[in-house]
C-alpha cells in the first residue's frame, strides 16, 4: 500500500471514530437512561446463581455464536447484514437467506458453489474442476474476488474459499452497496460466517471418499475456557487429495483454520487465522468458448473429458487474518471495528478452447501469468436502538476502506511472446494432447516475482436508521453510503519504449453516495410484507481509444439501481416467501466516434422459495426463478430487446430430506436442479440447451457406547450421468461436472 493511500485510509478512519464519539455524545436521554439502569442492576443484592454464558448485547453487537436454526436445521433464523447488524430473516425488508453447517455436513458441501446451488437465482458460472468458484445472482456476474468473509470484502480466497472453518453461508440478493460497501456485486452478495466454538465442547473426524479417487480428512476441534466459557477456540484442518472425475484431474488440497474469540459482558472480540493450499493437475479452465460465426452452441461433451493436457497445472497458496471487536457502551448500544488482511498466490500453466464448427474441432490457447491479490479491510462504527416518543430507532453509523493490489510478472502473456505454439487445435469430444517439451516455462516469472499491475482503493461512510411504528408492526429504513473509489493501473508487458515497466497507464478516482430506503410491514403474527430501493456502484466507464471523439474522457461510477416488493410467510414449521424484483445495469458503447454510458439491461425476476420441516421428518428446502433479462439498449439499437447471454428463463432448486420412520435414524435426500436453456451471444442465435441433474443421497446416525455420534453419509450427484453446458455466461461455456460419488463417515469423541 502506498503511504497516500495509507494516509487517505487513516483519515476515514480517524473521522469515523470521531464521528462515532459524536453520535454517542448526542443520544437522547432514553438511551443514556440505559446506563442509570444498569447500575441500579448493579447495585441490587447479590444472587448466586449456576453459571451462563454471555451472549453479549443481542440488539446491536455480532460477535458470538451463530443465530439459531429455523425449523429442520438447514436455515439460520437471522441474517448479518453489514452495518446493519444482525436481523431476524423473517423481518428483514431484503430477500436473503443463510445455510447452516448441518446442511454444509450433509450434503457433504466443499465449496461455496456446493452449497449455494441450493438456490434456483444463484448459479455457478466457473467448471466444478477448475481452481475457481464464480457466480450468476439474479442474472448479474459475482466473482469470487467479491465474497464477504464476517462482513469483511475483498479478503476471503479469491479463487476458491473451502468450507471447513465456515458455520453459515449467507446470500444477500440484489444490490448490497448500502448493507456492506465495496463496489460491483449487483446481483448479490455472499458473506461466509466463521465457525466459533460452542459451550459443549467438540472433537470430530471426518474420513470421506470423492469418486474417481480422492480422499479426504477433516479434524473440527473446539473448546471454552475460563470461569464462565468466556475464552473459546475452534480449530478445523483438513486434507483432500486423489483424483476427480475428470480425465487427468488429480488435486491436492490443504484447508486449515484457527478461529478465537472472547465473550465478555459488554465486550466481545474475535480473530480468525486461515490458510489454504491448491495443486491442480491439469484444471479445466474458465475461459472456453465459442466462435461467433457458429449457428449454433454444439452439444457438451461429458463431464469425464479433458481437453487440458496431462502436463498443465495451477498451484496456489492463501493465507488471511481477521479479526473483530465490540463494545456494549450502553446496553443497546455498541461501537465496533474490524480490520483483515490476506494473501493470495498463483502460478498456472493452463489451456482453453475456442470451439470452431459443430464437430466439437477446437482451438487451443495456453495462458501463463502468474499474480499475486493482496487485500486489507477495516471498518468501524456505532449501532445503537432506542426510543422517541412511540418512534423506535435502529441507528447504524459505519465506515469502511479496502485497498486490493494485483501484482502480475513482467511479461507480455500472449502465448506468441512466451514461445508458446499458436496453432494447437483439438477436439471437444475427443482430446489431442500434445508433449510437454512443446510448451516451456523454463526461465520465466513466478507468482514471487510479481509486481504491481492494478490497486483499488474503497473508503465509504455509511448512515441508515429503521424507524418502528406501533410495536414494531412497520419498519422503515432510511438511509444511504458515500464511497470514494480509487483505481490504477500498471503496465507489465516489456518492449515498449513509450511505456516504461511499472509506469502508471490508468487511473479513476470518482465519489459518489448511494441513498437507500426500505419498508417492512407484519400484516400479522406470520406474514411480513416489504419492499426495497437499493443501488450498487461499478466503476465508471473510460472512453477508449476508438472514440475519436472523447477518447479518455472519464464518466462517474455507473449506479445499478434494484427495485424489490415480496412477501414472507412463517407458518412455524416452513417458510413460504416470494419476491418480485427489477435491477437496471447501465454500460457503455461507441456511436459515431463518441464513447457513452448509454446501454442499459434490465433483469426482472420473480422468486418464490420456501425452506423448513413442514412435517415430522420431511425438510424441504428450494424454490423457482422465473428471469427475464432483457438487453433495453445496445449499439444502434442492434440488439434491443434480446435476452442478455447466460440467464435462463427459469431456474429451480429443489432439496429435499425423509426421515424413514421403519428405520431410526435413517434419512433418504434427493436434490433436483433444473437451468432452461440460454443464449450465448447478444445476437440470440447461438443457442445453449437447458439442463437437469438430479443428485440423491442417504446418512445414518447412531451412537457408539460411549455416548458419541457416528454420522455415515453417501451421495450420488448426477446420479443419471447428463452432459450439459452448465454456464453461458460471461461469453464462456462451463461444462458440467459427470457423475460424481460421496461418501463419508464422521465420528464424534
Amino acid at each position: 500500500m502506498s503511504a497516500g493511500t495509507f494516509r487517505f485510509s487513516l483519515n476515514s478512519y480517524i473521522c469515523a471514530l470521531l464521528g462515532s464519539a459524536s453520535i454517542i455524545a448526542l443520544l437522547p436521554a432514553s438511551v443514556q437512561g440505559q446506563e442509570v439502569k444498569r447500575e441500579q442492576r448493579r447495585s441490587t443484592t447479590p444472587t448466586v446463581l449456576e453459571t451462563i454464558v454471555v451472549q453479549g448485547s443481542q440488539a446491536t453487537g455480532t460477535v458470538g455464536q451463530p443465530s439459531a436454526p429455523f425449523s429442520g436445521g438447514q436455515i439460520s433464523t437471522e441474517a448479518r447484514l453489514g452495518a446493519l447488524g444482525n436481523r431476524p430473516i423473517k423481518d428483514t425488508p431484503f430477500s436473503v437467506t443463510t445455510y447452516t453447517a448441518k446442511l454444509i455436513r450433509d450434503q457433504q458441501a466443499r465449496t461455496v458453489a456446493d452449497i449455494t446451488l441450493n438456490d434456483p437465482s444463484v448459479r455457478a458460472d466457473a467448471p466444478a474442476n477448475s481452481e475457481r468458484d464464480s457466480f450468476f445472482i439474479r442474472g448479474f456476474s459475482v466473482v469470487n474476488l467479491d465474497i464477504l468473509y464476517d462482513g469483511l470484502p475483498y479478503i476471503a480466497n479469491p479463487r476458491r474459499h473451502f468450507l471447513e472453518g465456515i458455520e453459515q453461508v449467507q446470500v444477500l440478493k440484489g444490490p448490497s452497496n448500502f448493507v456492506n460497501g465495496g463496489i460491483g456485486r449487483v446481483g448479490g452478495t455472499i458473506n461466509l460466517v466463521p465457525k466459533r466454538a460452542a459451550d459443549e465442547p467438540m472433537t470430530r473426524l471426518t474420513t470421506g471418499y470423492r469418486s474417481d479417487s480422492q480422499l479426504w480428512t477433516h479434524a473440527d476441534v473446539s473448546r471454552r475456557f475460563g470461569d464462565g466459557g468466556e475464552w473459546g477456540i475452534r480449530a478445523n484442518g483438513s486434507f483432500t487429495g486423489g483424483e476427480t472425475t475428470l480425465d487427468h484431474n488429480d488435486t491436492k488440497i490443504g484447508v486449515a483454520s484457527l478461529g478465537i474469540d472472547y465473550r465478555g459482558e459488554d465486550f466481545r472480540a474475535s480473530l480468525d487465522l486461515n490458510h489454504s493450499t491448491q495443486n491442480l493437475d491439469s484444471p479445466t479452465s474458465l475461459f472456453n468458448g465459442a466462435n461467433a460465426s457458429l449457428g449454433s452452441i454444439p452439444r457438451a461433451p461429458s463431464g469425464k473429458i479433458n481437453t487440458g493436457n496431462p502436463f498443465e497445472y495451477l498451484d496456489s497458496s492463501y493465507n488471511m487474518a481477521a479479526g473483530r471487536i465490540e463494545y456494549d457502551v450502553f446496553e443497546n448500544t455498541t461501537i465496533y471495528a474490524a480490520a483483515g488482511a490476506s494473501r493470495y498466490r498463483e502460478d498456472f500453466l493452463t489451456s482453453s478452447y475456442t470451439i470452431l464448427n459443430s464437430n466439437g474441432d477446437a482451438a487451443v490457447s495456453f495462458g501463463y501469468n502468474p499474480q499475486e491479490i493482496i487485500s486489507y479491510t477495516g471498518e468501524t462504527g456505532i449501532r445503537s436502538k432506542f426510543e422517541t416518543g412511540e418512534i423506535g430507532h435502529s441507528l447504524s453509523i459505519s465506515a469502511q476502506t479496502s485497498y486490493t493490489e494485483n501484482n502480475r510478472a513482467h511479461l507480455d502473456p500472449r502465448p506468441a511472446f512466451l514461445g508458446f505454439p499458436t496453432n494447437i487445435t483439438t477436439n471437444i469430444y475427443n482430446p489431442v494432447y500434445i508433449p510437454s517439451n512443446l510448451v516451456s516455462t523454463v526461465g520465466l516469472p513466478r507468482s514471487g516475482d510479481a509486481q504491481r499491475f492494478s490497486e483499488l482503493t474503497s473508503t465509504s461512510l455509511s448512515v441508515s436508521d429503521t424507524l418502528s411504528f406501533f410495536d414494531e408492526k412497520v419498519e422503515i429504513t432510511l438511509g444511504g453510503r458515500y464511497q470514494n473509489m480509487r483505481q490504477q493501473g500498471f503496465n507489465q508487458r516489456p518492449g515498449n519504449p513509450a511505456a516504461p515497466l511499472g509506469a502508471r497507464n490508468y487511473f479513476y478516482e470518482e465519489s459518489r453516495f448511494s441513498p437507500a430506503a426500505a419498508a417492512n410491514i407484519k400484516v400479522n403474527d406470520n406474514l411480513s410484507v416489504y419492499a426495497n430501493y437499493v443501488e450498487a456502484l461499478t466503476e465508471g466507464a473510460v472512453a477508449p481509444a476508438a472514440a475519436t471523439v472523447n477518447a479518455g474522457q472519464i464518466f462517474p461510477p455507473i449506479v445499478n439501481r434494484q427495485k424489490e416488493i415480496g412477501l414472507k410467510y412463517d407458518t412455524g414449521s416452513a417458510m413460504l416467501t416470494a419476491a418480485l424484483f427489477e435491477i437496471r445495469q447501465a454500460s457503455g458503447f461507441t456511436t459515431a466516434g463518441v464513447f457513452g454510458v448509454n446501454g442499459l439491461q434490465i433483469n426482472r425476476g420473480l422468486e418464490l422459495a420456501a425452506y423448513g420441516e413442514p412435517v415430522d421428518g420431511l425438510r424441504l428446502l428450494g424454490g423457482v426463478t422465473f428471469m427475464d433479462a432483457e438487453l433495453a439498449k445496445t449499439s444502434g439499437g442492434t440488439f434491443d430487446g434480446n435476452t442478455a447471454p447466460g440467464v435462463p428463463k427459469t431456474s429451480i432448486s429443489l432439496y429435499g430430506e425423509y426421515d424413514l420412520p421403519w428405520i431410526q435414524d435413517l434419512t433418504l435426500t434427493g436434490r433436483f436442479i433444473y437451468s432452461g436453456s440460454t443464449y450465448y451471444d447478444q445476437r440470440n442465435t447461438q443457442k445453449v440447451d437447458g439442463w437437469t441433474r438430479v443428485d440423491l443421497g442417504t446418512r445414518y446416525k447412531f451412537e457408539r457406547d460411549n455416548g458419541k455420534a457416528v454420522e455415515i453419509r453417501a451421495n450420488v450427484e448426477n446420479v443419471f450421468d447428463e452432459n450439459y453446458w452448465s454456464s453461458s455466461a460471461r461469453g464462456w461455456l462451463a461444462a458440467g461436472s459427470a457423475r460424481t460419488f460421496m461418501l463419508s463417515a464422521s465420528f464424534d469423541f
